[in-house]
């Protein structure tokens, strides 16, 4: 079924009605030349622009593109009010196979289309998306952020990302245990790239026993070379979950790691990761709490990365990011001091704090 514009009436009805909906601009970007389609979200600028990344995926349908540019715009909203930014949410998604359809045309062409936009949307690197592309976007598009050094850019934002996780965890060592410290304890991590590596390095540094696991031999094979002592590999997630004596479980990887199947048998007393989007579907974090496992929510955790992309736009410095990052710690405290008082799980005190903080920007803004 359609509407009049020859859309699916499913997804105007998910942007205009439903729960996943609300946002203020959602625009279809086209561009016969180079083969551009893209869609851009833009699901709040209470707090200032919209900043998100650009997905480049091989959806299946337009639909599923449409979708996903909403749900994670949306996100987005959570993940850049809980980090202290002065931004919105927004993501883009660029429907083909980065593979074999990325061209510098192509990319010259969204850039355009960010740029028509006038500054309400703030561009970054995603899933299909890298820094080299991104310096090319920036050649047309000045809302362009996650560009090379070369070119006025913070690079690689991998490295906030792993140290704000690893505040994540020190927090929730100190809400469960009494103290940050992370020194004998055992963490798993699933998925040992980009992020997970220097995760590792933190959590070695520390004393920590680390246990690890990826998909890919090679990946793990650097981390077993590069720390000889106090880490150990298994050979799946599976195994990973399951490890005696676990106590911190750290996804790294694709999202999902939290469902129906794994939550049952996780060791772990606490899970704090990387990865976006863990919890499978809503009410997996209740069952967490259930369980009596301290879920440090990802969207908080995981913000290092936008901390360093947004702060491109004010010239970037490391420093003043990395301390930005190191105030997850505390972030990571009140979220817990509130679910704790509001009788609820960590989750859904986290979004209930963001909430507030763009119900108070928005008032302000009518105020005005």
């Amino acid at each position: 079924m359609t509407d009049v514009t020859g859309a699916p009436a499913d997804v105007l009805h998910t942007l205009f009605h439903s729960d996943q909906g609300g946002h203020e601009q959602v625009v279809l970007c086209q561009d016969r030349a180079s083969g551009l389609k893209a869609v851009i979200a833009i699901h709040s600028t209470a707090l200032g622009p919209a900043l998100g990344g650009t997905r480049f995926y091989p959806y299946a349908t337009e639909a599923e593109a449409v979708a996903d540019a909403l749900n994670l715009a949306r996100g987005m909203s959570y993940k850049n009010a809980m980090a202290g930014l002065d931004h919105g949410g927004g993501k883009a998604v660029i429907i083909g196979d980065p593979e074999r359809d990325k061209t510098e045309e192509l990319l010259l062409a969204y850039g355009r289309m960010v740029a028509s936009l006038g500054g309400r949307y703030v561009t970054a690197c995603d899933v299909g998306t890298y820094v080299a592309d991104m310096d090319v976007v920036a050649r047309e598009c000045r809302w362009t952020t996650g560009r090379s050094p070369e070119n006025g850019g913070a690079g690689d934002s991998s490295v906030l990302t792993a140290f704000g996780v690893y505040q994540g965890m020190r927090a929730s060592a100190q809400h469960l245990w009494g103290d940050p410290s992370l020194r004998g304890r055992k963490v798993g991590i699933a998925g040992v790239g980009k992020v997970g590596h220097h995760l590792v390095r933190h959590l070695r540094d520390e004393g920590a026993e680390v246990v690890i696991t990826d998909v890919r031999p090679d990946a793990v094979q650097r981390i077993l070379d590069a720390h000889p002592e106090g880490v150990t590999a298994v050979a799946d997630t599976e195994r990973l979950i399951r490890v005696e004596g676990l106590d911190i479980y750290a996804p790294c990887a694709l999202g999902g790691a939290l469902n129906d199947d794994t939550v049952p048998v996780l060791t772990a007393k606490v899970v704090c990761g990387a990865a976006n989007n863990q919890l499978a579907h809503p009410g997996v974090e209740k069952d967490l709490a259930d369980r009596g496992i301290l879920y440090a929510p990802d969207y908080v955790v995981n913000a290092g990365g936008v901390i360093q992309v947004a702060d491109e736009l004010h010239g970037f410095d490391f420093d003043r990011c990395k301390a930005k990052a190191s105030k997850i710690f505390d972030t990571m405290l009140a979220i817990f001091a509130r679910a704790k008082t509001d009788g609820i799980p960590p989750a859904a005190a986290a979004d209930r704090i963001a909430e507030q903080r763009m119900a108070e920007a928005r008032a302000s803004h009518v105020a005005r």
